[in-house]
């Protein structure tokens, strides 16, 4: 099991390395590029191509601005890809998120919260997590403890609303 961590510029790093803490959480291989649809389209065609046969099954793809990345490799190939619209200084990731979301019938991107890398390799994980039952019992346990965590902190707010009452 293996994803791609993909981006349109190294500036784009500090949002979509999110993504590779998550994947390297639940044990999932990952590797990283920056790529550019714009700037490299062979490289980008070349990589995409041979995607599968390097064991790819998911590729995650972070842009800003106009973010025509995710949709790019989504017109390449049959693989789920996950948009993460980046956030930029112009639009605050408005530009980003309606590129990605917006794709024509046919094309699909599954797009996730601006800046969302995290979510990406979430969703990457349950993605794979069909085939790889081992990442669906690690997706349970995950959950189990978000859980737990809301409810030690219902019960601290309750404890502290209290204390505000009785005083």
């Amino acid at each position: 099991m293996k994803v791609a961590i993909i981006m349109g510029s190294d500036s784009d790093y500090q949002i979509m390395k999110k993504s590779a803490e998550v994947l390297k959480k639940f044990g999932v291989d990952f590797e990283v590029s920056v790529i550019s649809a714009h700037r490299d389209l062979d490289r980008l065609t070349t990589y995409i191509k041979s995607a599968k046969d390097n064991g790819i099954e998911v590729i995650i793809a972070g842009a800003g601005k106009a973010a025509h990345l995710p949709g790019v490799i989504a017109a390449m190939t049959t693989m789920p890809v996950i948009g993460v619209p980046i956030k930029s200084s112009t639009f605050d990731g408005m530009d980003a998120l309606l590129s990605i979301v917006q794709m024509p019938p046919g094309i699909p991107v599954a797009t996730v919260a601006v800046d969302g890398s995290d979510n990406a390799a979430l969703l990457a994980v349950s993605i794979l997590a069909m085939k790889y039952e081992v990442l669906e019992e690690k997706l349970i346990s995950y959950r189990e403890t978000m859980k737990s965590q809301v409810l030690e902190k219902d019960k601290k707010i309750k404890e502290e609303a209290e204390q505000i009452w009785k005083s």
